[in-house]
């Protein structure tokens, strides 16, 4: 059952599509189930039924209630998948930029959850019908190491090394400017930004703790290469605590990052990349470290930032 809302809408709304204002504050759900739910009289602006496209003027109260969505199954998809290591418990996977990780907000096909299905027999089911295996997650543009479980004491095993921050993970992210310091920690709580629901926020100085390490491995005119180690995993996290910095991640429009660098081609994502992840083998407790080297499309566009000039260092 999902929550009706009730709201009343703000300066920052007015002049806004009614389908956009209520999409800006349940970012989860697509604006075409959103515009469904508006046909369906489900929502109300001053007590009356109105159309996706009507004009939100401040002030105005509005009421959603929403409907359940229908239930649904991941199904296998013959989706290309590189496999990074595998044993009777879990899978390790290269996921590419671009690809969800399991289905949601109008995405319900082409995801890693999909590809999984199809090659593997069994995965573990502690996440749900729409989330087998997955005991963690990368946002859609974010490639590299993912881990999956193929059975249910996995899962558990694997999930209480996440929650309990004994796994390792490693990201190379290239962001705008000169960051100063060579190494550093931030250690800012992130939240829902409250105007902007599409995007979460470090400069409330409230919500969810949320720590994040950076080196710097490389400098170029414009840009700074690092490596990040985050002792948490939130929602954006290291996308968030960057920009907090005033040093977006290149790509990452959502954040500050221009649309376009002058001399350079479109990156088509923003470069951030899960380079490894160090964990505990569920069976025997081994250590282990698995690892995704830098993709060719992020490769490539640092290597024709790099033929710009010659850095200070390199990786």
């Amino acid at each position: 059952m999902i929550d009706p809302l009730r709201f009343q809408a703000g300066p920052q709304d007015s002049g806004k599509r009614l389908d956009q204002v209520i999409h800006e504050r349940l970012p989860d759900f697509s604006r075409s189930r959103i515009q469904q739910w508006i046909r369906e009289d489900r929502v109300k602006v001053n007590g009356s039924g109105a159309r996706p496209s009507h004009t939100v003027h401040a002030g105005e109260p509005i009421e959603v209630n929403p409907a359940d969505p229908p239930p649904l199954h991941a199904t296998p998809e013959a989706i290309p998948l590189q496999v990074l290591y595998e044993d009777a418990d879990l899978v390790a996977v290269d996921k590419p930029a671009g690809m969800v990780v399991h289905a949601g907000a109008g995405v319900h096909s082409g995801t890693l959850v999909n590809a999984l299905l199809h090659r593997f027999e069994q995965l573990s089911e502690v996440g749900g019908a729409l989330r087998p295996g997955i005991v963690h997650r990368l946002d859609r543009f974010t490639s590299g190491v993912l881990l999956a479980a193929k059975n249910d004491t996995a899962h558990h095993k694997l999930a209480a090394q996440f929650s309990g921050r004994e796994v390792e993970k490693i990201y190379l992210a290239l962001v705008h400017g000169a960051v100063k310091s060579e190494t550093g920690r931030i250690d800012r709580p992130i939240a829902r930004d409250p105007v902007h629901r599409t995007r979460m926020t470090a400069r409330l100085g409230e919500g969810r703790a949320a720590w994040s390490e950076y080196r710097v491995e490389a400098r170029y005119p414009g840009f700074t290469f690092l490596r990040v180690r985050i002792g948490t995993g939130r929602t954006h996290q290291i996308r968030v605590h960057l920009s907090s910095l005033g040093h977006p991640v290149a790509g990452d429009t959502l954040y500050g990052a221009p649309a376009h660098v002058e001399g350079m081609p479109p990156l088509g994502r923003y470069f951030l990349h899960s380079h490894s992840i160090r964990f505990h083998l569920p069976s025997n407790g081994e250590e282990i470290t698995v690892v995704s080297p830098l993709p060719p499309d992020l490769a490539d566009w640092l290597a024709l930032l790099s033929s710009r000039a010659v850095p200070d260092r390199t990786l």
